[in-house]
């Protein structure tokens, strides 16, 4: 028996992964913003509603007033973090005179 509501076309693996980090991006970065900036209102509508990261784009550049640097310094830290390459020494341990 044929399934009305299944047409046989398969969305590749790729593209599912790729909308998922986009939309995980987009989201998380604005989300934080609401938390950051105090918005419970913008924090639950974003949370809730799945857009492909449309409303949270719309959100950052139009009501956070955020600027593609800011976006871009974000995402490059996630994709490229800092590494720490000075290397901590704690002084040695003071001698205690009993």
């Amino acid at each position: 028996m044929m399934n009305p509501y299944y047409s046989g076309y398969k969305t590749p693996l790729i593209v599912i992964i790729i909308a998922v980090l986009w939309t995980l991006f987009w989201k998380g970065y604005a989300v934080w913003t609401t938390v950051k900036k105090e918005q419970k209102g913008w924090f639950v509508v974003l949370l809730i509603f799945n857009t492909l990261g449309i409303l949270e784009i719309i959100y950052l550049f139009a009501v956070a007033k955020k600027k593609w640097s800011d976006v871009k310094k974000v995402f490059l830290g996630i994709v490229m973090p800092k590494r720490n390459t000075k290397i901590k020494t704690d002084k040695a341990p003071k001698e205690e005179n009993n």
